[in-house]
């Protein structure tokens, strides 16, 4: 069946898409086989995270993989599939774990502190980004890391910058590092503050990256600790929308200066269109709260698999070309907003 028209697109036949199915496979089963792997080991070792795992695990594989996962390999079609359409809906799967109605629940009493980090976060970025002369996509891509939502808020990011793989990855080991260090730091810190679980749960959920990290750390202080903190994490989550919206507009009026004005069906990306529909939907409460776990962790897997496939594209020699500067901007970036989601608390009344 030849290909056809509807509506201007192009739409190819049924023998076309049987192809490219097949074509597709082999790099598909690698990513979810890697995928699942990272998956299993994440649960294991939390701080880390089935992101990072699943990264590490395509780097592996790419360094003994050959030409079977170049460009013109029988993998690379599939891996190109895990890098573009997983990461998309990797992110829609995150909205329907992130019910609207439960985050704005946590109410006008955290908004200065969420706010203001978010503000210290992009002034912070922009400040040292240029002290430190970093490139445009590894400043954006670890600031959206350490101020927003990790690896999540890298995929998103990823999904519209379509930046280079190199800097992805770099990113995301970044932001692995300063995981690990702020759940280690951050639990006898609160101690010796004297914070209350709340008021724990608030810093980490303001100054930690990845939500796995939040939870490791909340667990570590108290588990009221830890629920409040990932509620919080929960509504920091949510600046992934107008965060992805920005980067969209700023990548169309780079790429075409001067264009005619913009129908919003260009400037918003289907798949936050769709994250902001699975969020609505999660707030109805028509999803079951016993499914929330297997949502969560059918997310994770996506964008474990997603990363596998940009992990297959890196090579050593490109993350170590990209030099230490971006892990230097993401350490002054992670002590900023520690620090600044303190002070805020204090300012506020927080104890």
């Amino acid at each position: 069946m030849s290909p056809f028209e509807i509506g201007g697109y192009s739409w190819p036949g049924s023998q076309e898409i049987v192809c490219s199915m097949r074509s597709y496979l082999p790099g598909v089963a690698l990513a979810a086989a890697l995928a699942t792997l990272a998956t299993v080991l994440g649960r294991v070792l939390p701080v880390v995270g089935a992101p990072v795992l699943g990264l590490v695990a395509g780097a592996i594989v790419a360094a003994v993989g050959g030409k079977a996962l170049q460009d013109d390999g029988r993998f690379a079609p599939g891996l190109a599939f895990a890098r573009q359409r997983l990461l998309q809906a990797a992110i829609v799967m995150l909205g329907l774990g992130l019910p609207v109605s439960a985050v704005l629940a946590v109410g006008n009493r955290t908004a200065p502190v969420l706010i203001g980090t978010l503000v210290i976060g992009a002034i912070a970025a922009f400040a040292v980004g240029r002290m430190l002369a970093l490139d445009a996509e590894s400043a954006t891509l670890v600031a959206v890391g350490t101020t927003i939502c990790g690896a999540s808020a890298i995929a998103a990011a990823t999904a519209v910058m379509k930046p280079r793989r190199d800097t992805v990855g770099y990113a995301l080991a970044t932001i692995f590092v300063f995981n690990v260090v702020a759940v280690l730091a951050f639990p006898p810190v609160g101690r010796l503050l004297g914070m209350s679980q709340d008021a724990f749960g608030l810093w980490a959920g303001t100054a930690i990256n990845d939500t796995s990290s939040v939870l490791a750390a909340g667990v570590i202080f108290g588990a009221a600790a830890a629920h409040f903190a990932v509620i919080v994490k929960l509504a920091r989550s949510l600046m992934i929308v107008p965060m992805c919206l920005g980067l969209h507009m700023q990548r169309r009026r780079t790429a075409e200066p001067g264009s005619e004005r913009l129908s919003v069906r260009k400037i918003v990306p289907v798949f936050v269109l769709l994250f902001l529909v699975a969020s609505v939907i999660a707030g109805t409460g028509v999803i079951p709260a016993s499914w929330h776990s297997d949502i969560s962790l059918a997310g994770g897997w996506l964008i474990a698999a997603a990363l596998v496939g940009i992990g297959t594209s890196l090579t050593w020699a490109q993350i170590r070309r990209a030099g230490t500067r971006p892990l230097l901007f993401g350490g002054i970036l992670s002590v900023t907003l520690a620090v600044g989601s303190l002070a805020l608390q204090s300012a506020t009344g927080w104890r």
